[in-house]
């Protein structure tokens, strides 16, 4: 029965698929399945697979992630029990485990507030791409080289921050930088910048699941970052 292959449970961000006992193929070929049967139920959905104990490697993930999105499905994250399964998900920039999940609803519910405005984009900006905005600016997704972000805010990365940042663009140096992994290639603040800082934030070891930039006595600093302590603003 499909009963007894996954169960389907809905969480903040998406849903939560655990998977059942069968081999992958099966599994698989199932799943597709059932999306195609329920398009309207699953097309734009944000989807967690909890694959349990099983080994799946880069190309497998790479593989059912394409799928998905042909499908208008996001794979979101990958969790599993095991080692080659979760290092092949990290690889892939997927999340790994249902704590980082819930962190990351509660970082966008904390993330700002009264007066403030801010915008919001879920995706990975690939190399290219360009932002400026008058205000804010957040990313749910990756910043990789080549992608270049402007804010008269703040910038705040759920995810891995790898190209050009600026925020303070109209001089403000009370701004703040934020990512997972903090690690761009130009990082300014203000009318002070800071050339690839050698920072990298692994999503595992982290206490606050965060680190920021920020200038202090003149130079740009980085220091863990407790999210839940942040500032509040209002997206538009």
């Amino acid at each position: 029965m499909i009963a007894d292959k996954f169960a389907i449970k809905g969480f903040k961000e998406g849903l939560l698929i655990n998977l059942g006992d069968g081999n992958w193929e099966e599994i698989h070929n199932l799943l597709l399945k059932q999306i195609d049967d329920r398009q309207d139920f699953f097309r734009g959905a944000k989807i967690a697979l909890d694959v349990n104990q099983r080994a799946l490697h880069v190309a497998e993930i790479i593989t059912l992630r394409d799928q998905f999105t042909d499908r208008g499905v996001e794979l979101l994250a990958v969790i599993s029990k095991s080692n080659i399964t979760e290092a092949a998900a990290s690889s892939l920039g997927l999340f790994t485990n249902k704590a980082v999940l819930h962190e990351k609803s509660n970082f966008l519910k904390n993330m700002l507030v009264d007066g403030e405005n801010a915008i919001l984009f879920r995706k990975t900006l690939r190399s290219g791409a360009s932002i400026k905005y008058s205000g804010h600016v957040v990313i749910v997704g990756d910043v990789n080289p080549g992608a270049e972000i402007q804010a008269s805010g703040s910038i705040f990365v759920w995810g891995k921050l790898r190209g050009n940042v600026s925020a303070g663009i109209d001089g403000s140096e009370k701004e703040i930088i934020c990512a997972l992994e903090l690690n761009p290639t130009i990082l300014r603040i203000g009318n002070i910048t800071k050339e690839e800082p050698k920072v990298k934030l692994k999503l595992k070891k982290a206490k606050s699941a965060a680190q920021k930039a920020e200038i202090n006595n003149g130079k740009i600093e980085i220091h863990d970052w407790d999210f839940k302590k942040s500032i509040n603003i209002k997206y538009i």
